[in-house]
This record gives C-alpha cells, structure tokens and sequence, in this order.
C-alpha cells in the first residue's frame, strides 16, 4: 500500500496546548523564555501544530524561526503570520525581524538557542512524554541503519501484529506507519532524521494510527542539528564508526562525539552498543545509564551478547546469539548477503531483546515472546530497498547503497562469496560537495578488490562531475600500478551508459555490484534532476542482455520517465 502519510501530521485542535502552557514547559526545560507581549489574551492563545517552514504553516500553528546559513527564518513572518501561525519562537535577532514586520499583532516567545528549544517546544504541542507511545527504537552508526531498523521492524511487528498494535519507520528511503510492514502507509524521505517539529508531530500521527513501536535512523547530523531533541529513546544502538561525514565533523574524534549525544541518560533508557572496534569500545565507555554490548566479530571481545556458529543459509547466514549475563542461545538468521547483515541482524535482536527486559517501562511482549519470534518467524528476511538488493542470480546482480570505504570493503567482501567462480563488475562514484578526502580511497579499494572497476557518477550537485570522477580515477590509478594489478578500470558516464557497459562485460558466471546509489531514484546534476533508478537501470539492461531477472523492487517496475 503505497497511499502517503499527510505531513506534517497535525494533532486535533482538542489537544492544543496554550502560549502560557508551553512558556511554563520551555521554563522547566531551562531555556528561559521571554514572552511578548505578556497579556492574557496572548498566553491563552491555542497552539494546534509546530513548525519551522513558513510554506507549511497552518492556521493555529507555533513558527519556530530559526537562523539558516543564507535567512533567518523570522525573514519570513509575513508569509507565516499570513498563513495562520499564531505564535513564534526564535531568538533576540528574529524577534526584532517579527516587530518590525507586525508590530505586536502576534505573541513572541525568545529563547536564546532556538534549535535546542524547537524539539521540546513542538513536543509540548504534540505530547511527546519520555513514557508516551510509540516506544522509540533509534539507530545510529556510519553504515547499517538503514538495515538495522529494518529488522527491528519485522521483528517488532511480529510481536506487536497479533495484538492488533501497528509499528512505525522513519529513515532514509521512507516514513511508514502500519499494522505490518506489507501494509503500511509511506512517504518518501528526504533525509535520514526530519527536523525537530515533522518529528513531534510524527509522534503524534504514530499515536492516533495505533503505532506501539517505532524503530528510527539517527543520522549524526540530526544530533548535531538537535532535530532529536525532546525525543524519548527506549533503546538506542550503535552499529560502527568509519570515515563519513567529515566535512560536517571535521575529524573522527568529534564525529564519534556526536554519535556518543544520542546514548546520554536524558535521551535514551538502554544502549546498546557494538564492540568490534576501538570505537566501538569508545562509544560503550562514553554512554550513560544502562549499556549492553554485543560483539559480532568473533573476536577475544568481552560482551553482553555475542554472535557465533556463522553458517550459510541461502545467500544470506545463520548465526546464534548468546548472552553471558543468562547464558541463552538464540539461534536466528537473516537472508540479506554479507558479514555485516549478522551484525545488522544481531543488534535488531538484542535491542528488543534488552526492551523485553527494561524494568521502567510497561511491556508490550515478553522475552520468550521475542525469543520465539527470533527462532521461528525469520524476521530479518525482510527485503531492504537498495541494501544489498538481489536483481539477478546469473549473473549475480546486486544493488547497494555503500557510499563510503569502510561500507565499500564489506559489500565487495559479501559479494565476493567463495561460491562465486567469475569476475566481479563494479560501478561507483562519489557525491558532490561531500567529503572528498575519501574519493582517491574509495578508488582503490574498487581496484584491490573488484576485477573490472567502472567509476561514474552519483550525486555531483553543484561539482563538476569529471573533478569527482577524477578522485576515483587517481586512487585506482595508484592501487594499479603499486599493486601490480591486472584490474580493468574505466570512465563511463552518464549513470546509465555505466550500467549497461558493466551488464555487457558479464558472463552469468560474473557478479556485478552497483554500489552507492541504492534505493535514490534520481540524481542531482547542477541542481537539475536526472531521473535514474540504479535497479531499473541494471534490470532492463540485464533482460535486453537475455537474462533472466528476478522481479524489480516494488515502485520501480517500469523505465517510464527515467531520462537520457
């Protein structure tokens, strides 16, 4: 079911929270506001919904005006005021912009850092309380959430589906609320974590659609931009950290600390924290209140859980979880390819294994429930869009958004089974604007470990596409002839002259890898869009090439509109 979820959500005007009612809250919270003007008319004003786009306010709605990088969102009061916003908050600067604009026509709420008071001030309004539904699941890491709150939301639902209670998604590729994921209401997203106010009122629509359980993605940018503020975590998970985001963070040391935010007291009851690395050590020491660890690694690690007894099943594995606090054996096992799918899978269970247990809040299913769930209803079989997407077996032909190195090195490891006898195709590029000390790297990581490298584009935005592709080019030109490699590596563009040419070079004995783009349906080349999908790219050349494909994603199933 594919209907769209209204967004921004809005609660019933029943439940509107007064001006005076959220000064009193913003108050509590210790953001100090200054309220003006201070009549009783002004403090009795209703609020009915929150937001931060002045294109999306509705009559009765708090604007929270805050300061962007080229305006300041009090730039835009009359087109918000005009649209029925019936208070603001923001900050000294935006304050003098809404006088200036409309006299004392509208009450003004100051607060001296509007962005960590937006995430409390939209939750007053909705009714977000640390005990409210839905319980929040979040996930954050460089590589895996995606996947990660995937499975917990096959396994959620098959706790919570016979109790006639709905789960919700909120990530990368969608915003989904149903009874099961087969029938759920979705929204494309346009970024991993929606700012504070779509959040709060999210809740809110989760709460009126019967939504007991949500599992969420955490980007390191919603932390930092404190779009999860006011948000109450049950449990919080923590997959790895690698080289990403740097041209946010600046270094690993501060993008780790970003990423630590998340597993503070105040925001999240239970943590549960993959052990495999030095960082991931770093993040179990930094995080407060209650900590789990799990290792995935098979490593002399120490932990809460650990996974071993790995075996094929299918193309993807069986593994069993143990725990050293209890000394269970849960044996589980998730169809998705790759090393990385068992830990993906392995935290999804522990999280909800750790949620049965937490004695502060109300249980929605026992830990037998879960445990049963895990052995028998094979939760993590559920098919992810552009992770590791399966669109022919011969060839093998896998679609999948790997986008940085360390995410790079585990798909060319799945892909490259010891089953697997011919050659390996890869396609790649790199995103504009982005971080591009990674680019030489990513470059010769494709020529180690791919037999035939075509670099091409992803997203250039405003870069030039051939300065991008340049990047790639060098590394793998470096890893060539340090190595002594017999890897082909070629320059093919646009996107879809790349996939045809890799469909062209394989035998069905071949495995082709398109890695970077996933689920994205379109590129951004100068601010123009070009409509490519990588999967229905890869499968309509892989049927004009006589193979047998098996069926495309749901929503891709024709070429129709994708444009030269």
């Amino acid at each position: 079911m594919t209907s769209s979820i209204e967004a921004p959500p809005r609660p019933p005007a029943s439940h509107a929270t007064t001006v005076k009612e959220l000064v009193e809250h913003l108050t509590s919270a210790g953001h100090a506001p200054i309220l003006t003007p201070e009549s009783g008319t002004a403090e009795r004003t209703p609020l009915t919904g929150a937001t931060m786009s002045p294109q999306q306010v509705r009559a009765g709605d708090l604007f929270i005006a805050v300061r962007g990088a080229r305006a300041h969102g009090a730039d835009f009061i009359e087109e918000a005021y005009g649209a029925g916003a019936a208070a603001v908050v923001t900050d000294a600067a935006g304050v003098a912009k809404v006088r200036e604009a409309l006299g004392y026509s509208i009450p003004v709420i100051e607060v001296n850092r509007v962005r960590d008071a937006a995430g409390p001030a939209a939750g007053a309004v909705y009714g977000t309380t640390p005990t409210s539904d839905p319980s929040l699941f979040g996930v954050t890491g460089t590589n895996g959430k995606t996947t990660t709150t995937y499975f917990l939301r096959s396994l959620l639902s098959s706790l919570l589906a016979p109790q006639s209670r709905s789960t919700g998604l909120i990530g990368t590729i969608e915003i989904a609320a149903g009874l099961t994921p087969e029938t759920s209401e979705r929204i494309a997203s346009d970024m991993t974590t929606p700012e504070a106010p779509a959040l709060h009122g999210l809740m809110h629509r989760f709460r009126t659609e019967n939504v007991a359980a949500a599992a969420m993605e955490v980007s390191s940018h919603s932390i930092s931009y404190r779009r999860i503020a006011g948000l109450h975590f049950d449990v919080a998970g923590f997959t790895n950290l690698t080289q990403d985001h740097l041209d946010l963070h600046g270094t690993m040391e501060e993008y780790c600390a970003a990423k630590a935010k998340l597993f503070s007291q105040a925001r999240t009851r239970t943590s549960v924290i993959t052990v495999d690395d030095s960082w991931g050590h770093r993040m179990a020491a930094e995080a407060e209140g209650r900590v789990i660890t799990l290792t995935t690694a098979g490593g002399p690690t120490e932990a809460h859980w650990s996974v071993g007894d790995v075996s094929p099943a299918g193309l993807g594995s069986a593994f069993t979880l143990e725990s050293t606090l209890t000394g269970e054996r849960i044996r589980t096992s998730t169809a998705l390819p790759g090393a990385f799918n068992v830990s993906n899978a392995a935290l999804a269970a522990v999280m909800v294994l750790e949620a049965a247990s937490d004695p502060q809040r109300p249980q929605r299913f026992d830990r037998e429930d879960v445990i049963r769930a895990l052995e028998q209803s094979r939760p993590f079989d559920v098919a992810v869009p552009g992770r590791m997407q399966v669109i022919c077996e011969k060839p093998a032909a896998i679609v999948d958004f790997a986008h940085n190195p360390d995410a790079m090195i585990r798909a060319l490891e799945a892909v490259r089974g010891p089953e697997r006898s011919g050659k390996l195709i890869l396609v790649i590029g790199a995103a504009g604007e982005r971080d591009a000390s990674k680019r030489p790297t990513m470059g010769a990581i494709a020529a180690r470990m791919a037999d035939h490298v075509i670099i091409s584009d992803d997203d250039p935005h405003a870069e030039d596409p051939a300065q991008i592709r340049a990047g790639l080019m060098e590394g793998a030109a470096d890893a060539v002839e340090g190595g002594g490699l017999t890897t082909t590596v070629e320059e093919i563009f646009p996107r879809r002259a790349a996939i045809e040419a890799a469909v062209a070079a394989a035998s069905p004995e071949d495995t082709i890898l398109l890695a970077g783009r996933g689920h994205e349906d379109h590129q951004d080349v100068g601010g123009e869009r070009v409509d490519v999908d990588d999967r229905v790219e890869l499968a309509h050349a892989l049927r004009a090439k006589g193979f047998d494909c098996t069926e495309l994603a749901p929503g891709a199933d024709s070429r129709k509109g994708v444009s030269s």
